[in-house]
């Protein structure tokens, strides 16, 4: 039996259903990411299976006994308890004997690494989600809910959650914006769009292209529809004449088309992120000889040497607390180098995202953040401020709301909406990816690579990293940081469960070739094999298209769980199938030559 299984739940908030008769059935081990938009309910299907929202209709039917915890985003307040007394809060709602809870204790502060004894209230941030991770984890749950967990994390403590999590053996349901981590985590997708949940039982790669041809599927009969439904209305228009003769049939046929129009939930449209960029800067943009920073008797940059030129698209990466804020101040000169020297460029047009968002008023309206007017200059053109704000998926309604009201998506499209009203030639990004869509952040991954002008960009993104910068800044402990051409490759080093790991340069712009394959002649079998092998792909593509088209239907959703997996196996036993046969006729044909 399923773990839990959602039958027909629909939920809304007053507006179009969030969920909207959806199915879902989650099995013992698997872990789950759920995909959307920004404002698709991601977070509010986490909250119906943790039991804090209760559907509107529909069933949703748990195991007997079933436990689920929840790893929250926010820190507690200080409380002066020790990493022990934290964790113990996790068995508030049940009652093992005391010998029982300190084992339980001790055992899971084992497994993350933490001394029980220390001060919950001095740990770093990684080190915090880990003692809160344990004290989900202490009540022994069947399911345990993550929602965007590597928020505000530093890449090495995201490394410990990714080799973390797949050990631990509890079924997870997670969201999250971080590609590499889904990567590594998920061993299954499924997406909520426009109320509807779709189950695509493929890694995110597939993902990606089967989305791209649903939509492009869904666009055409959509194309198809409107045209009908056009010719239809101008048929009923016609005259009298045409009126004493028509078909009551189509008559009919049209008002139900007219019905079916005004149902059909058109996708958002994507952001129309646009930077203004302002005359070149110089081709010095920053120069670093030597340069330090000290804070007292504490040595926060150590001999830190760097030319930054004009289109340079740097990423500064490193635990936090490592002082990249620092090492930022210190590039823009608005620190003084304790010794050594820095030497900014000339005509710098500066403009800044603040990860704590400070330059957001939260008792403004979204449209008053941006300007108090209600035109503003975009590229020398006049634009009303409403008009964009929709760039930046803000309708007229939502414009209009307060900033406190915002989700974090939401405040992070708002801030770049503010910071690209200005023009500028040097964009300093500090953790702009946090809360994003998947779909905002390849927009943005999209513009920061055609930006003209330069780029500092903090980040923990590994994936934005890799998609966007020319050179990196990793911190090596100490205060020094090694800069590397291009993005750097975590996936080459070494990982490590309490330390920042010691970074090694990115061999990807230099790949080892591997030893070219001999060729033979192929023994009769082999070749029969390699004749035979295309028609069997073949047939196995029409199988698996055949397959996804079952499983974007949400009527598929409907039929009984066991069905539902029937489908879903074959089609990962198909993937699996497919993968192999491609390695085989790849090798078969290396080998003929």
């Amino acid at each position: 039996m399923s773990l839990l299984m959602f039958r027909e739940v629909g939920f809304s908030y007053g507006g179009p259903r969030l969920l909207d008769g959806i199915d879902l059935a989650v099995e013992a081990g698997e872990r789950i990411c759920v995909l959307g938009r920004n404002g698709e309910g991601k977070s509010t299907l986490l909250r119906m299976v943790e039991g804090s929202i209760q559907p509107e209709s529909g069933e949703i039917i748990r195991r007997q006994g079933l436990r689920i915890t929840r790893l929250p985003q926010e820190v507690p307040p200080p409380g002066g308890r020790t990493v022990a007394a934290e964790v113990a809060l996790g068995l508030a709602d049940e009652a093992p004997l005391p010998l029982e809870s300190d084992y339980r204790i001790l055992s899971i502060l084992s497994r993350v690494g933490l001394e029980p004894d220390l001060p919950f209230d001095s740990l770093s941030s990684g080190m915090t989600r880990r003692a809160l991770l344990a004290r989900t984890l202490v009540a022994e749950p069947d399911i345990l809910l993550l929602d965007e967990p590597t928020n505000h994390l530093d890449i090495d403590s995201i490394r410990w959650l990714e080799d973390f999590l797949p050990r631990i053996g509890v079924t997870l349901l997670f969201v999250t914006h971080d590609r590499a981590f889904l990567k590594r985590i998920a061993t299954r997708i499924v997406e909520l769009d426009r109320g509807r949940l779709f189950d695509w039982a493929c890694d995110y790669s597939t993902f990606l292209a089967r989305k791209e041809d649903l939509l492009a599927a869904e666009e055409r009969r959509n194309d198809l529809f409107d045209k009908k439904l056009a010719q239809e209305e101008v048929w009923i228009r016609k005259g009298v004449e045409a009126r004493r003769t028509r078909n009551e049939g189509r008559v009919r046929a049209l008002e139900a088309m007219r019905a079916a129009r005004k149902q059909r939930r058109d996708r958002q449209g994507l952001a129309r992120i646009q930077a203004q960029e302002s005359e070149k800067s110089g081709a010095l943009v920053v120069e670093a000889k030597g340069a330090g920073f000290d804070y007292g008797d504490r040595t926060i940059i150590r001999d830190l040497t760097t030319t930054v030129m004009r289109g340079d698209k740097v990423g500064i990466v490193g635990p936090n607390g490592a002082g990249k804020t620092t090492l930022l101040d210190l590039l823009l000169g608005r620190l003084q180098p304790s010794r050594g020297s820095v030497r900014l460029g000339t005509n710098l047009e500066i403009a800044v995202f603040d990860q704590l968002k400070k330059g957001l008023d939260e008792e403004r309206t979204v449209q008053q953040n941006v300007s108090d007017y209600e035109m503003i200059t975009i590229d020398g053109k006049s634009r009303h401020i409403l008009g964009y704000l929709q760039d930046f998926l803000f309708s007229s309604e939502r414009a209009r709301t307060l900033v406190k009201f915002l989700s974090g998506g939401e405040r992070s499209r708002l801030l770049l909406a503010k910071l690209f009203t200005k023009p500028s030639n040097l964009l300093i990004l500090d953790e702009p990816t946090n809360d994003l869509d998947l779909e905002t952040l390849e927009l943005l991954a999209g513009l920061l690579v055609a930006y003209q002008g330069t780029v500092l960009l903090v980040s923990h993104d590994r994936a934005f990293l890799e998609d966007v910068v020319t050179s990196t800044l990793v911190f090596q402990g100490e205060g020094r940081f090694h800069e590397y051409d291009g993005a750097f490759d975590y996936d080459s080093s070494p990982r490590t469960s309490t330390s920042p790991s010691d970074p090694k340069p990115s061999t990807s712009a230099a790949p080892t070739s591997a030893p070219a394959s001999r060729s033979r002649k192929l023994s009769y079998k082999e070749k029969k094999e390699l004749d035979e092998l295309p028609a069997r792909i073949e047939m196995m593509e029409a199988e698996r298209v055949a397959l996804h088209e079952t499983m974007a239907d949400p009527a598929f959703y409907r039929k009984p769980g066991d069905q539902i997996t029937l489908v879903t196996s074959r089609l990962a036993e198909l993937e699996s199938e497919l993968s192999q046969c491609y390695e085989r006729w790849e090798s078969l044909e290396q080998l003929a030559g």
